[in-house]
């Protein structure tokens, strides 16, 4: 059995330190303009909020209650079809259609409804409460009751954790990369097909936490640095997992930023059970408020969780972290009004571990408290002190009665009432052979997991031919990151720092390698076939023998990379966050050493994020990058794909690369003390990553979007068209919304159909110049008025499309009002900005190859 490390903190604000004292806390967001709490009178009603030791509180009192009506309208097929989540519309990689998931959660919430109707309070508080860290065999656990099976909840992102015989899938990020909206949705659906074939009712992901500092720790188990990008790969991969058969988690709601050595408790376990899920960075996740504006909140960092909740989430989790002073898991504002009442979420919203601070969280609209018990105490803030808050008139039963609902409803919503698989491993013990029954789900997926390793891969450099190779007479490979593991894949407990190829992250978010293929083997394999010799050295210290080895050699390969994580485990003093953003492993001065030798020397990159390549990108002996990024199991048959042009290289970026860290809008914090609520504020705003180098005109390495093929392609004939709608019912918010009128306050005002169906249709046509078969993604970027104080451009469609040698194929992006808006902090609504906009369409953020105007 492995030892391993588990983060927690007692709470020194905010959090009580015994079950049985209360510290409620309400919501507040940092904004003169926005309501303080919730408008509609569906939220609970809190009252007189107060500050204490800088965290926002509310008295003990009692609240009363009532549902929000659920957002309805017919179903308009084709556009907005009724859907069920077993049977989501097909992807494409123009998205014209809005699913209708209200009749599915209608007939789940009645069968929710009548399974508890003869519940008692103990019954319906038991759904809300875990059992506790180490009892149930996932890393949560939901106990069983009268006709309902109970619920086994467990990570990660990439894989069934802690599970033997699953596949360890590419990361997020990676996924991100391909821009491809079929491979989003694959993975999402493979990745359902294993959690529902090992006994898991809640899939732990997708996270969804943007990239706002390049050096978060997590960054990689996301989706990049751009809202919309990281919304559509959150998107397919909700739906993907729920046709899978399991309940998706949405994470971590909201605004999750750091962890360091500085803040957590460790305690050794004899495995690790649940970690505690990050921010946007990891220092401080536990003990920091990341104070974000109304609108930045909007825009960037809550809307990949609305297109979650679009593609039909059973469920959301709260973060660790506070917001603007309020703990996320008892953030009213959030919780309550945006998550519930604007995006009409039907959903339940859990807590992340040991994120939940008190028994009034469940009033500011918490459904599930995990793992149920409180860190370092045998207590719970539900559990029995939920009932006590029940029947003394604090919370209302009809709160307590919607939060059994949504919990079972959901179970209902992915019909896992009917023949679905028993839990058959056992987290806490793989070797426990009365409780591991060993069920190997991995399927065929090995190839899917190739195939995204493969497409992710991003080719930033080529110069004079040097890819794909072609029958090399020899070749060397240089560096440790192209070998294994010194004793395996699965040796650093969650793969808690980087021996041989970098292949996952480290954290929660991380699963058990039934193999892993290193570049070593994926290349050697093709040197067979094509009677080249192979070389190696993997000693990244000894730079005078790397550079004596690549002597001769037709092509010399140096292969490095750069590792982070969550930062419950610090590895190589990095706390999660990685401390700087320079290759490991005496990566740059390694790769010197080779190219003053060999003057065909291509670099292979597998790194959570981005890295400043100056020391060495502009070396005329290096002749080509390839940005292999977190490729998962088949790691190395992926690289040699891309490296002998089996696959085309496709990926694009999915943030920048600088040529300075100084030149990203966000920094690492990382001073305070673990007893500090470390104020993290977002004044960078929607000057995010890319937006932040075209605001400020700051050049970078490698712009957002941008990679290389091994062909060529242009863009001709643009047109635009706009689109009738088919919502005749709220055809006058469509006329107030085109006479820049807000959008109403409103149940499900945010995911209204008029909002998001299809409003214009951009067209144009992609050439491909070259000899061999590639792919374009082709990106589409609105430019609001100035007046508007939106970034000088910012993306909003995307396509991929695979074009044969010489010949044309025509394209479409699809915009919708929504694509159109920006948020109004005033009216508390979606509104399309006065004055003209236009747009651009091309290859990246800075290569725009067509320009046109958005009828008005």
């Amino acid at each position: 059995m492995l030892l391993s490390l588990l983060c927690m903190l007692s709470f020194a604000l905010g959090a009580p330190a015994l079950a049985g004292s209360y510290s409620p806390v309400t919501a507040s967001f940092s904004n003169s303009s926005s309501s303080s709490f919730t408008t509609a009178s569906a939220s609970a009603t809190i009252l007189s909020a107060s500050t204490t030791a800088g965290v926002n509180t509310i008295p003990l009192s009692s609240y009363s209650f009532a549902p929000y009506p659920t957002p309805t309208l017919n179903p308009r097929p084709p556009v907005f079809p009724a859907t069920d989540p077993l049977n989501p519309p097909d992807v494409s990689s123009d998205p014209h259609i809005v699913p209708d998931f209200a009749p599915a959660w209608a007939t789940a919430y009645q069968k929710a409804r009548n399974l508890i109707s003869n519940y008692t309070i103990e019954d319906k508080v038991n759904i809300t409460t875990g059992l506790g860290l180490v009892n149930g065999l996932c890393s949560g656990n939901i106990p069983p009751n009268k006709g309902f099976p109970g619920l086994c909840l467990e990570d990660s992102p990439i894989a069934v954790r802690a599970a033997d015989f699953a596949t360890v899938f590419p990361a997020g990020i990676h996924v991100a990369s391909t821009w491809n909206r079929a491979l989003m949705r694959a993975r999402g659906l493979a990745l359902g097909q294993e959690f529902k074939g090992k006994g898991v009712n809640v899939a732990l992901g997708p996270m969804m936490n943007m990239g706002r500092v390049p050096q978060g720790g997590r960054n990689w188990e996301g989706f990049g640095a751009d809202p919309f990008l990281a919304g559509e790969s959150a998107y397919e991969t909700v739906l993907g997992l729920q046709q899978g058969g399991v309940q998706s988690c949405a994470k971590h709601f909201i605004n999750k930023f750091v962890s360091s050595s500085v803040v957590y408790t460790r305690l050794h376990l004899h495995l690790f059970l649940s970690a505690c899920p990050s921010s946007e960075q990891e220092n401080f996740r536990l003990v920091e408020s990341s104070d974000v504006d109304d609108r930045t909140q909007h825009e960037i960092y809550a809307h990949p969780f609305l297109r979650s909740v679009m593609a039909g989430t059973s469920s959301v989790m709260c973060s660790l972290n506070l917001i603007n002073d309020t703990y996320a898991c008892n953030n009213d504002k959030m919780l309550n009004d945006v998550l519930k009442r604007e995006y009409g979420f039907q959903g339940f919203v859990l807590s992340d571990w040991y994120a939940t601070t008190t028994t009034l969280a469940a009033v500011a609209g918490l459904d599930m408290t995990m793992p149920g018990d409180i860190y370092n105490s045998s207590g719970s803030y539900f559990g029995g002190n939920l009932t006590d808050y029940v029947e003394e008139g604090y919370i209302s039963m009809a709160r307590l009665d919607d939060m059994a609902t949504r919990i079972i409803a959901a179970w209902y919503f992915l019909h896992q009432d009917e023949d679905y698989p028993a839990t058959n491993f056992n987290s806490l013990d793989l070797n426990d052979e009365a409780t591991n029954k060993h069920v190997d789900v991995q399927a065929d997926h090995y190839r899917l997991v190739r195939e995204i390793g493969a497409a992710g891969t991003v080719l930033l450099k080529n110069t004079n031919g040097a890819l794909p190779l072609d029958k090399p007479r020899n070749l060397v490979l240089i560096g440790s990151d192209a070998a294994p593991g010194t004793y395996g894949p699965n040796t650093l407990s969650f793969n808690s720092g980087s021996d041989g190829i970098l292949a996952s992250g480290w954290g929660s978010g991380t699963g058990t390698f039934s193999y892993l293929i290193a570049p070593l083997e994926g290349i050697q394999e093709r040197a067979r076939q094509d009677g080249s010799s192979v070389f190696w050295d993997f000693d990244d210290w000894d730079i005078d023998l790397a550079g004596t080895m690549a002597l001769g050699q037709a092509v010399a390969l140096v292969f490095v990379n750069s590792d982070s994580g969550e930062g419950l485990l610090t590895v190589d003093g990095n706390a999660g966050d990685r401390n700087n953003l320079t290759a490991w492993h005496n990566g740059d001065d390694l790769i010197l050493a080779v190219a003053a030798q060999n003057d065909n020397t291509i670099v292979v990159v597998n790194s959570v994020g981005p890295l400043i390549l100056e020391p060495w990108i502009e070396h005329p002996n290096i002749t080509a990058v390839v940005w292999a990024g977190i490729q998962g199991q088949e790691a190395g048959n992926a690289i040699a794909d891309v490296l002998y042009g089996t696959c085309n290289p496709s990926g694009r970026l999915p943030y920048t690369i600088a040529k300075d860290p100084a030149d990203y809008p966000a920094q690492l914090v990382t001073n305070g003390s673990g007893s500090d609520i470390v104020t993290i504020a977002y004044t960078e705003g929607l000057f995010i990553d890319y937006r932040h180098f075209d605001q400020v005109n700051i050049t970078p390495r490698f712009e957002f979007g941008f990679g290389l093929s091994y062909t060529a392609f242009s863009y001709s004939d643009l047109g635009m068209a706009t689109i009738q709608s088919l919502d005749v019912d709220q055809e006058d918010l469509i006329i107030a919304w085109e006479n820049g009128e807000a959008s109403p306050i409103a149940e499900g005002s945010s995911t209204a159909l008029w909002l998001h169906e299809p409003a214009f249709q951009v067209t144009f046509k992609v050439t491909n110049t070259g000899s061999v078969s590639g792919t374009e993604i082709s990106q589409l970027y609105i430019h609001h008025p100035s007046s508007a104080g939106e970034p000088p451009s910012v993306l909003k469609g995307f396509t991929n499309i695979e074009i044969g040698p010489y010949d044309t194929e025509h394209v479409s992006i699809t915009l919708s009002r929504y694509d159109l808006s920006v948020w109004d902090v005033v009216a508390q609504g979606w509104r399309k900005p006065d004055g003209q906009i236009s747009f651009s369409v091309g290859a990246s953020s800075r290569d725009f190859r067509l320009r046109g105007v958005i009828p008005a």
